[in-house]
């Protein structure tokens, strides 16, 4: 018992929360072993990937360290800085017809990743000290601090990302107590401006929207992707082709395997079961996440923890709703299962903000 006291005692010095971690490196367990397969058995894919998770966990652990008070008095400038890197993507950004990255040094990174996280931290820091629910005037304050970088991002242009920033800071809103006809509102609104959001849309933006309504429609272009994805899905059947096995991803039909793509290989390979494990790992991580948002002791902490947690839930449903065929194809990688770098962190970077908010409370509740 005494040794169960100073275990559990090391890890609240620590400032980690056990459950959370352990389910978190279940994820990532299953991210390496499927993108052993989806990189036709590239270990240099794998280690360099699981240096991204070394990276992530050290930086999770590390603001896991930082009150929660020092959240909130740094949410401004983590917000501030947020934006002008944005604005420097503008100016200087690199990529791929979309310019959404920024080079420093050898190092590239993609700013509207840490929007996810700042956009979120600083609506709940403003909203800490108000009653609740939120005025309309603090509500359209709040919708400012939102709509700013999702702007910004979707002139890059990046409408998912942008969406998905947006909806970071909805969330927070929308806990915070929101008034229904507010909400309603704002759903009328969107409706009513859906037309002329539909003429200042890009082509391939419209395109991918007509693709998700008919993708048989021009199977070896647009609906390609799609298509691929979905005979991926359907063809793993209960127990799955078995691990390397896939034929749609090592006969090279299936696009984008390792990255956006790669719940496709998974549910090829694994199968129903399969999916259903790793759904169950994410529901541990959820399940956690939500709880320590239920337990903390102020309004910071609830808002910020559980709007966390929903946009990384919305992460997991967007991605395989996209490669299932049930929403449009937006490049929305699957939580700590696709490769990629700033992802990752960002993701463990938001995970050590709740991991703050557990170990810090004054008083340890019995979960």
């Amino acid at each position: 018992m005494a040794e169960q006291w100073r275990s559990r005692n090391l890890l609240d010095r620590m400032h980690i929360d056990a459950p959370l971690l352990v389910a978190l490196l279940a994820v990532c367990l299953i991210g390496l072993v499927v993108l052993y397969s989806a990189s036709n058995r590239s270990i240099d894919v794998v280690l360099r990937q699981a240096i991204h998770f070394g990276i992530g966990l050290g930086v999770m652990l590390t603001i896991a360290q930082i009150s929660p008070e020092r959240l909130m008095r740094w949410a401004p400038l983590v917000y501030a800085g947020g934006v002008a890197l944005l604005i420097a993507v503008m100016l200087v950004g690199t990529g791929r017809g979309a310019h959404r990255w920024l080079e420093l040094g050898g190092f590239r990174f993609q700013p509207s990743e840490i929007m996810k996280l700042a956009v979120p931290l600083l609506v709940a820091s403003y909203l800490r000290d108000r009653s609740l629910p939120p005025t309309a005037t603090e509500a359209l304050l709040g919708a400012l601090i939102i709509a700013v970088p999702a702007l910004l991002i979707a002139e890059q242009p990046d409408l998912g990302t942008a969406l998905l920033v947006a909806s970071s800071g909805m969330f927070v809103l929308f806990l915070a107590g929101l008034p229904w006809r507010m909400i309603g509102a704002v759903l009328a609104l969107g409706v009513a401006i859906a037309p002329i959001a539909w003429r200042f849309m890009h082509d391939y933006q419209k395109q991918r929207v007509i693709t998700l309504l008919d993708p048989a429609a021009d199977p070896l272009g647009t609906g390609y992707h799609t298509i691929q994805g979905m005979i991926a899905v359907g063809s793993g059947g209960l127990y799955g082709k078995g691990w390397l096995n896939g034929t749609q991803s090592h006969l090279e039909f299936l696009p984008e395997r390792a990255t956006d793509f790669i719940f496709a290989v998974y549910c090829e390979e694994f199968g129903f079961v399969g999916v259903v494990v790793l759904l169950s790992a994410y529901a541990l991580v959820i399940i956690r996440c939500l709880r320590i948002a239920f337990v903390s002791q102020h309004v910071f902490g609830r808002l910020l923890a559980a709007s966390l947690t929903l946009t990384f839930f919305v992460y997991v449903f967007v991605n395989m709703g996209m490669v299932s065929g049930q929403l449009p194809v937006v490049g929305v990688p699957l939580p700590l299962i696709s490769y990629g770098g700033t992802a990752v962190v960002t993701l463990f970077a938001g995970f050590g903000m709740v991991m703050s908010i557990q170990t810090h409370r004054k008083f340890i509740a019995n979960i």
